[in-house]
C-alpha cells in the first residue's frame, strides 16, 4: 500500500511538473501552431462574460485573430486603434476582426468603451486557449516585479495567478479555420502594420 502511495505521488508530481514545463518562459521560445493547420476547439469570453464558441464563430466569416496582451499595454493599445482604423476595409474585403486577450471580461469592456472599438473582444484569461495554439509564455518573477512597477498587475487583469501571457500575433482564417497567414513576434514592441495586413488580406482567396 505505501508503495502505491508513493507511486501515485511520483505520477502526480510529474504530470504537474509536465503540464508546467508545457509552457516556456520566454516569448522567443514559443512553439507556434502553423500555417495550414487548423486552429483547435475553444470557448472564449466576450465583454458580457457569456461563453462563445470560436470555431462557429469562425464558421460565419472569414477572420482577422488578433492576440494581445492587454488594456494595460501601450503597443497593444496602438495595434488595436490601428485594427480600428481599418476595420471597414477589412470587413469589405470579407473578414471580420475577433481580437484576445488574457484580460477578464471586465478589463474587456473597459477597454471597449473607453475605445470605442467596433469589433469583438474576447477573454481568454485562464490562458488555455493561447496555450492551444502555442503562443503562450511564463512571466518569471523579474518581469512580474518590472510590470508592478509600472501598476500592471496581471492577477488583477485576468483574475488568476497563472502570470502567463501570449505572444502578440495574427492569424488570417478561412471559414473552416484554417490558417492561411499568420506573424508572431516575440518582440512585442513590433507588431503587424495595417497596410500590410490589408494587403495580406487583399491576396487571400
Amino acid at each position: 500500500m505505501k508503495k502505491l502511495f508513493v507511486f501515485l505521488l511520483l505520477f502526480w508530481s510529474s504530470l504537474s511538473f509536465a503540464q508546467t514545463e508545457s509552457v516556456p518562459n520566454a516569448a522567443k521560445d514559443i512553439c507556434p501552431i502553423l500555417v495550414g493547420e487548423k486552429i483547435p476547439a475553444g470557448s472564449l469570453q466576450n465583454a458580457n462574460g457569456e461563453s462563445l464558441n470560436i470555431r462557429k464563430l469562425i464558421k460565419q466569416q472569414r477572420t482577422v485573430l488578433v492576440f494581445y496582451r492587454g488594456n494595460w499595454c501601450p503597443y497593444c493599445n496602438l495595434q488595436l486603434s490601428g485594427l480600428q482604423e481599418i476595420e471597414q476595409e477589412i470587413h469589405d474585403l470579407g473578414f471580420q476582426v475577433l481580437a484576445i486577450s488574457a484580460d477578464r471580461p471586465e478589463k474587456l469592456k473597459e477597454s471597449a468603451e473607453e475605445n470605442e472599438f467596433r469589433y469583438q473582444l474576447l477573454s481568454d484569461s485562464k490562458m488555455e486557449y493561447a496555450r492551444k495554439l502555442g503562443i503562450a509564455f511564463q512571466l518569471d518573477n523579474s518581469a512580474q516585479v518590472r510590470l508592478r512597477a509600472f501598476g500592471v498587475k496581471l492577477d488583477e487583469q485576468s483574475g488568476e495567478k497563472h502570470y502567463q501571457l501570449p505572444a502578440p500575433a495574427v492569424f488570417v482564417l478561412n471559414k473552416k479555420g484554417e490558417i492561411q497567414f499568420s506573424y508572431i513576434n516575440p518582440n512585442f514592441k513590433v507588431r503587424l502594420s495595417p497596410e500590410i495586413l490589408l494587403a495580406v488580406l487583399k491576396a487571400t482567396e
